[in-house]
């Protein structure tokens, strides 16, 4: 798996990076239009990667559709839209590691290889490039500090009292990808295995801290953290940042990586197989996937799928390295394998209302 050790950067710049070809670019500034979901603005810098896309690109606009969505959203938004070229549906997906091979083995994708194809590491994206890894990063907590004055430190910590109605997930455990790996999170934190083991732990675990009277049904964001209906957030690190950076102070909060349970994980693109700007998502995939693209997410505090080749090429700014978090946070970081991800996908999915009982919306 992809490794959070930040390579020195040397001077010289050895990656090549072709330009997509003037062929691909005509017919997508033909199709006029792309269609993207589930894309955030304050998501892995997103809002940025989009601008830059359209800056390229002025004779392509972008259709932004259900920007709060989550993977299994995203999934049956192609299923929904099969037979409609119209604006709802969508040309590309953003999902997490699981729905990649679950939407390719359900006939929903497309194959397509961009130009970096080599750069972006093997145990990430599919042989037949049917989708591939963009970017990763670790679930950490959020916290609002008028409100929550010790910062807990590990997935133990709030099931303490001082923490009642104050912890929230960033999605729907039944639904969202975010949200379904951080009961993973939980799990191992436990000590159980990645998979289904973790999985059922998980889902123990949160039973506990609802039972508790602790966890929050509501899906978190910045908004909800910053109001303090949702005060501790569980996120990607990434996403934990970037809200940071929105809120600005007001209120005051603090990110930290959990001492125990420290899951990476990686999200994967895909182009739909009944994408109605076919040309228009190949030439979206050539631009998430150049240098332009890939620094952008950096920016967004992601780390992107071709960052160890291009940190070894010396093509990003040490700023941007300063900017990410300590390495040290990431030491105990835990790549769980496809099959691992999936076997804890089944149970987080198929368990939550049973064991948990807790209706997040």
């Amino acid at each position: 798996m992809l490794s959070l050790t930040t390579a020195v950067v040397v001077a010289s710049s050895t990656v090549a990076y072709a330009e997509p070809s003037a062929e691909l670019i005509e017919a997508a500034k033909k199709e006029g239009m792309l269609t993207t979901i589930a894309l955030p603005h304050d998501w892995c810098g997103y809002g940025a990667v989009i601008d830059g896309f359209k800056k390229k690109y002025p004779e392509i606009s972008v259709n932004e559709l259900n920007p709060d969505a989550g993977s299994a959203d995203e999934v049956e938004a192609i299923k929904a839209n099969k037979d409609n070229k119209g604006p709802q549906a969508p040309d590309v997906i953003d999902v997490g590691l699981a729905f990649g091979p679950q939407a390719k083995a359900e006939g929903l994708l497309q194959p397509y290889k961009v130009s970096t194809w080599d750069e972006i590491p093997d145990t990430i994206k599919d042989a037949e490039g049917y989708w591939y890894g963009d970017y990763y990063g670790v679930m950490s907590f959020i916290v609002n500090k008028d409100i929550v004055k010790e910062t807990p430190k590990d997935w133990a910590d709030l099931l303490k009292a001082d923490y009642a109605g104050q912890f929230a997930l960033a999605g729907d455990p039944r639904a969202s990808n975010q949200a379904i790996l951080g009961v993973l999170a939980a799990g191992l934190a436990s000590g159980a295995k990645a998979g289904k083991e973790a999985g059922e732990a998980g889902l123990k675990y949160f039973a506990e801290v609802n039972k508790a009277g602790n966890f929050v049904p509501v899906i978190g964001k910045s908004g909800t953290l910053a109001q303090g209906s949702t005060p501790i957030v569980v996120a990607w690190d990434y996403n934990a940042l970037s809200w940071k950076d929105t809120l600005a102070g007001n209120p005051p909060v603090e990110v930290v990586v959990p001492e125990s349970g420290v899951l990476a994980g990686v999200y994967v693109q895909g182009i739909s197989a009944y994408a109605p700007h076919p040309n228009a998502a190949k030439l979206w995939m050539e631009y998430l996937y150049s240098d332009e693209g890939q620094t952008a997410w950096l920016a967004g505090y992601c780390h992107p799928a071709r960052f160890n080749a291009m940190s070894k090429a010396g093509k990003i700014p040490q700023a941007l390295l300063d900017k990410l978090p300590p390495a040290a946070s990431y030491e105990k970081a835990y790549f769980p394998t496809l099959e691992e991800v999936d076997a804890n996908k089944a149970a987080v999915t198929a368990g939550w209302d049973s064991v948990v009982g807790a209706n997040v919306q």
